[in-house]
């Protein structure tokens, strides 16, 4: 998925008007779609057919309630794709997002800022979500994992 917010922070990046000639011709012999896939978002939008299904699979779980997890960015699209103030892209840089919400995000210098209220109790599981750690054993059975998820 490509438009031109998303790649405006590139630094050695062409002008835009070369890249959409490209795009429009790689639309024209059926390599990638034009459209508008990502709502919110002016202009013309490009994808893989592929990633076209793998799109709609995402709304369809949102929308029936399935896509309560949490997941890191690897792109960083903090203040790019959601509102708010970017993150640096650093690769130490990690956020962690639920339902699609940008929640806590992890800066180079180790601290975690959390962007949205979150009980107490959940912080050390977040944190560790996004350390990449498995929870504490206690803290697996509260969640309902086993031993072996």
């Amino acid at each position: 998925m490509v438009f031109r917010r998303l790649v405006q922070r590139e630094t050695l990046l062409a002008p835009w008007r070369d890249i959409l000639r490209v795009f429009r011709r790689l639309e024209a012999r059926g390599e990638i779609r034009g459209g508008r896939f990502v709502g919110g978002f002016s202009g013309e939008q490009y994808a893989l057919p592929e990633a076209i299904g793998l799109l709609r699979t995402t709304r369809a779980k949102v929308a029936r309630g399935a896509g309560r997890d949490q997941w890191r960015d690897p792109l960083n699209l903090v203040g790019i794709l959601t509102p708010g103030e970017a993150v640096p892209a650093i690769t130490s840089n990690r956020v962690l997002y639920r339902d699609g919400v940008p929640i806590v995000v992890k800066e180079s210098e180790g601290k975690e800022r959390f962007l949205v209220e979150v009980p107490t109790r959940e912080r050390d599981v977040l944190r560790a979500a996004l350390m990449r750690r498995r929870p504490v054993p206690l803290v697996r059975t509260y969640l309902g994992k086993s031993r072996a998820g």
